[in-house]
């Protein structure tokens, strides 16, 4: 396993690496200051870490920005821990894998990897596939997606899944542009899920989706009503 230390203060990055050092698994331990020099370094890496842990308060960013920016590189894995319990919510809809609050102890930390162990140990996203948390999401089966601040939200009625991005990093990923197409500034649809297009004399439309939802296309972006068949 390769782990990211992410602090700004060298004696709780000290204590990381004496603790993570007796794990028989941890091949390689790197550590940057702050979320500029993690950036930095992970894009010197030719392999994303295994596993991030990350501090929440650090000069040129929080660790919850880190989380996201760092998870669009690769990192599947994600462990704050940090001395400020109020960032809690925000990490597990980040869907970060714990949440050690200093000071903790030897076990909390061990009981912590155990659950990387576990991420690790599920394969890759295949092509046409995502991770959202602990899911893997068949992204044929997303009929749209939305903005929500600064997640998106995934809907597959009746249910959907928050991930922290927002929509235009999402439509840059791999296999995302040529499933989703935008139609508004707050949301994209899956052409295969239209079944009936309304043209209003606005030049907006209406997008009628299997499931009965109706998407409101704005006249900035009718142009994308060629690339529907439905």
């Amino acid at each position: 396993m390769r782990v990211l230390i992410v602090d700004d203060e060298p004696a709780a990055r000290a204590r990381l690496r004496r603790l993570l050092a007796a794990q028989p698994d941890v091949a390689e331990l790197l550590e940057a200051p702050d979320a500029p020099a993690a950036l930095a370094l992970v894009q010197t890496l030719a392999a994303p870490p295994d596993l991030a842990l990350l501090d929440i308060e650090m000069p040129g960013g929080n660790g919850v920005q880190l989380a996201a920016a760092l998870r669009e590189r690769g990192v599947r894995s994600v462990i704050f821990s940090t001395a400020h319990a109020e960032h809690a919510l925000q990490a597990f809809e980040l869907a970060a894998l714990d949440y050690l609050l200093k000071p903790y102890t030897p076990e909390r930390l061990a009981a912590a990897l155990a659950r990387v162990r576990e991420r690790l140990a599920q394969p890759p996203a295949p092509v046409g596939e995502w991770w959202v948390g602990g899911e893997r999401v068949k992204l044929a089966d997303v009929p749209w997606i939305s903005a929500a601040d600064n997640y998106i939200e995934l809907h597959l009625p009746p249910r959907s899944l928050l991930e922290r991005a927002t929509l235009a990093d999402a439509l840059a990923r791999p296999g995302w542009a040529a499933r989703f197409l935008r139609v508004h500034r707050s949301h994209a649809v899956n052409p295969a899920h239209v079944q009936r297009i309304e043209r209003l004399a606005s030049g907006e439309a209406l997008l009628t989706l299997a499931g009965g939802e109706v998407l409101r296309v704005s006249r900035g972006y009718r142009d994308v009503l060629d690339a529907f068949t439905p």
